[in-house]
């Protein structure tokens, strides 16, 4: 059987945990100068993903 084929950008975005998918939070990479301190601290943990977009999700990663 041939090895399933997985969306390699989505597999460095996303982590699977026991509760769905972990992501980071957008908006984090580019003019940080400009950004206030609490706006950057703000985005410094990560989120879950939607329930809607958990189907996307399983789809490009093939639910591993």
């Amino acid at each position: 059987m041939p090895k399933a084929k997985i969306h390699s950008g989505a597999a460095k975005r996303f982590k699977k945990t026991a509760g769905g998918y972990k992501r980071k939070s957008a908006y984090k990479s580019h003019i940080l100068t400009k950004m206030t301190t609490k706006r950057k601290r703000q985005l410094r943990g990560t989120s879950m993903i939607h329930a809607s977009d958990k189907v996307l999700i399983d789809r490009m990663l093939r639910a591993r």
